[in-house]
């Protein structure tokens, strides 16, 4: 079996691979990945730790939106031919989430018809890789989407900043209309 009631495969016993293995401290880039084939999850792990990052398996895309909540990714990598639920409504399910919502997402498939990066794109992905992967395109995508939500996550932490209230600024406004040399005062 390669699953388990959590559909995490962190949670499986035998001979179901392990995404925990090897990590080394708790300020990596949490990853989920949502596939169903074993040595796709076994690849995708094994990169993801090889480059530093975190990464949680979930094999039920059922599970999938509930372990991003519990799991609260930095970025989510999905195939898009999954049981159950397709990665394209995973995507825009995740999409939907308030507090998902935000969080990049890595489309991963073997079917890569005329017509499928503009579907996937459409439905919320920021990137679309091919099966059979590129290590090398893989492993780049991973960290421009990484850095990428990074950016935006620090831009958005600007964004809520209060106004600095400035007395020096305040102190050169007057509620009289413009002074000298202000546009519509004296000397205009």
């Amino acid at each position: 079996m390669i699953g388990s009631r959590a559909g995490s495969l962190s949670l499986v016993r035998g001979n179901a691979y392990n995404c925990r293995r090897g990590f080394k401290g708790s300020d990596l880039a949490k990853i989920l990945i949502v596939e169903d084939n074993a040595l796709n999850i076994k690849l995708f792990c094994d990169l993801l730790a090889a480059h530093g990052h975190k990464p949680e398996a979930v094999t039920d895309s059922r599970n999938a939106l509930d372990a991003a909540r519990a799991f609260e990714p930095d970025l989510v990598i999905t195939d898009i031919q999954l049981p159950h639920v397709s990665g394209l409504d995973l995507i825009r399910m995740i999409r939907n989430d308030d507090n998902l919502g935000a969080v990049p997402i890595m489309a991963v498939t073997a079917y890569s018809a005329q017509g499928d990066e503009e579907r996937i794109r459409a439905a919320g992905a920021q990137a679309y890789v091919s099966k059979p992967i590129s290590v090398v395109r893989f492993a780049e995508t991973v960290d421009e989407l990484l850095k990428d939500g990074h950016d935006r996550a620090a831009a958005a932490v600007l964004d809520d900043q209060p106004e600095i209230d400035d007395p020096e600024s305040r102190a050169n406004q007057s509620d009289d209309g413009p002074g000298p040399g202000e546009a519509g005062g004296e000397g205009d």
